[in-house]
């Protein structure tokens, strides 16, 4: 077990040796600096500054202000956790901030795909492209999975249980990606079955195959959270429908980018647009993320009806739909006046004395349904008859 412990580092240390000696050699060839980049500017680094490269500036410009973005969004998170006072927001709590953290690592990622690959660029590369996508999507998918339970019974697992599922789903996607690397690189470079195996000359089908555990999770969001949308709770359901918002809309940009990764770039004649076209796909699903459910999750921080559905204007909706007839006999009794006289017949039944308590129910006389008109009502005298030690003066 240590041999094989040794030799893994000394393998991983051979590609960074080579990476760095890579990038001494071209920056000391390159000798032509593009318009726009110093001479202190390395030439891994020309895609940054170079005016002719507008796609590289343009995506560094919107790359930039997403972790503008994501990082003040995550400090007005982290300002707002205090205040959320009911147990069922806090337990998504640890969730979101992992979340957010994934979101800031897939828009840092975007500038190793803007500068020249490198074997160290590239390991990183092939490494985190899955593991930050399969974390915001794990989230996705263990938030959808609590969203289940508040929307059934508005109680469900605690924020521990969720952030362990969640961390769980997204170590699969890791061990995956280690065990690719091991496969293709490391382990032909122990055995010599190649002097040496360069980690950016992959297929592309290769790349998007090593993926597929991340295509699976973005399914599971899309489809976990619509019982939630069927739901009676209105804030579980506006989260429900903010997660499968944002599951569709990355499932069309990772549809869209793997067509041009794999047929589209072929076809059109331009095979070095790979990298853009990766760099392109991280950058807007990442600021998917930001608008369409960091934002909202901060709304619903900041929200204070979380009730349920049937709260008092869908009641006073219901009773208005209620026949006339019920409401006219609940009304007429609550407002009855016990110091009328009664009439002799319903007084009388087949000429025999009737209790003086005949009329008395036991109940208080009721109030209107209509929570609005309990202030108008005025408080209702009840008068009991009182006990006779003479029935025979009562001529019922």
């Amino acid at each position: 077990m240590t041999y094989t412990h040794y030799l893994l580092i000394l393998s991983m240390a051979s590609f960074l040796k080579e990476g760095f000696a890579q990038n001494l050699t071209l920056t000391s060839n390159t000798t032509a600096q593009p318009p726009g980049c110093g001479q202190d500017v390395g030439f891994i680094y020309f895609a940054l500054c170079d005016l002719t490269a507008v796609w590289g500036i343009v995506l560094e410009a919107v790359t930039s202000l997403g972790i503008l973005c994501t990082i003040v969004l995550g400090l007005i998170f982290m300002a707002l956790s205090p205040s959320v006072a009911r147990d069922a927001r806090k337990g998504a709590l640890a969730l979101n901030f992992l979340f957010i953290f994934g979101v800031l690592g897939l828009f840092a990622l975007v500038f190793a795909f803007i500068i020249e690959p490198t074997p160290t660029v590239c390991i990183f590369r092939r490494f985190l492209f899955g593991v930050l996508f399969a974390k915001c999507f794990a989230c996705l998918v263990a938030h959808s999975v609590r969203l289940n339970y508040l929307a059934l019974q508005n109680r469900g697992p605690g924020g521990c249980l969720v952030f362990f599922l969640a961390i769980g789903l997204f170590l699969v996607e890791a061990v995956i990606n280690i065990e690719w690397l091991l496969i293709t690189n490391v382990r032909q470079t122990i055995q010599e079955i190649e002097p040496f195996k360069h980690p950016c000359n992959i297929t592309n089908q290769d790349f998007v195959t090593a993926l597929v555990y991340v295509m699976f999770l973005i399914v599971a969001s899309l489809v976990i959270p619509c019982p939630v949308i069927c739901g009676h709770y209105l804030q579980w359901k506006r989260q429900g429908k903010h997660i499968v918002l944002t599951a569709f809309l990355s499932l069309l940009i990772w549809v869209a980018w793997i067509v041009m990764y794999l047929y589209g770039n072929e076809r059109l004649g331009h095979p070095s647009w790979d990298d853009p076209v990766l760099a392109i796909a991280l950058s807007s699903n990442a600021w998917v993320f930001v608008l369409f459910y960091i934002i909202p999750q901060l709304r619903e921080m900041t929200r204070s009806g979380y009730t349920y559905e049937d709260d008092t204007l869908n009641m006073l909706k219901r009773n208005s739909n209620t026949p006339q007839s019920i409401v006219m006999e609940n009304r007429g009794f609550s407002m009855d006046n016990l110091d009328a006289p009664e009439p002799v017949n319903s007084r009388q039944e087949h000429g025999k004395p009737v209790s003086p308590y005949s009329n008395y129910t036991g109940l208080y006389p009721t109030l209107p349904l209509h929570p609005g008109e309990m202030e108008t009502v005025n408080p209702i005298q009840v008068h009991l008859p009182r006990i006779s030690m003479e029935p025979w003066r009562y001529h019922l």
